[in-house]
């Protein structure tokens, strides 16, 4: 089937991934953009996992503060190369990753981080995760993923690995 090139700017601008790659999903699914699309993440999500073991000693940090002065963030992004750092997805990432850990006020990255104390008298460790892990989160932009999605995404569209490394937040008087 001939794919069009208005169906292939669309997935591009859904997607953000590079023209071939639209077009090759398009063609392999039919023309039916949602199962190109399916298929693009299902893609990012193999290219991420391929490139998770790389070094990322390369990266960013970045802050946001909330509306009024009363919460700010710091976090820190980390990527391959600094050609990646600096660029505006990058850092708009940053951004977005810090608006939403202002928002909902995770307590830890991952599950790995809470205290064995704390998770003892949990009974459902992924409803507690969700709540106060960051990468478990729903991202507030669009919560039909999460934050560690999120990541993956960024990772598709970058071509390299980027890790969340840590990151803080401060709320006045606390």
């Amino acid at each position: 089937m001939a794919v069009s090139a208005q169906d292939i700017k669309k997935l591009r601008d859904m997607t953000s991934a590079a023209v071939m790659d639209c077009k090759k999903a398009l063609a392999e699914t039919d023309g039916d953009i949602n199962k190109a699309l399916e298929l693009l993440k299902k893609r990012g999500i193999e290219i991420a996992a391929k490139k998770a073991s790389r070094a990322t000693a390369q990266g960013k940090i970045g802050s946001y503060i909330h509306a009024g002065g009363k919460i700010g963030v710091l976090v820190e992004l980390n990527c391959e190369t600094d050609f990646v750092a600096n660029n505006e997805m990058f850092q708009e990432a940053i951004k977005n990753i810090a608006m939403h850990i202002a928002a909902m006020n995770p307590k830890y990255l991952k599950i790995e981080d809470v205290p064995e104390e704390e998770l003892k008298d949990v009974d459902d460790k992924d409803e507690f995760a969700k709540e106060n892990c960051l990468l478990f989160q729903p991202f507030v932009k669009d919560e039909s993923k999460t934050i560690s999605d999120y990541i993956t995404e960024v990772v598709s569209k970058t071509g390299e690995n980027v890790v969340l490394k840590r990151f803080v937040r401060f709320e006045l008087g606390e």
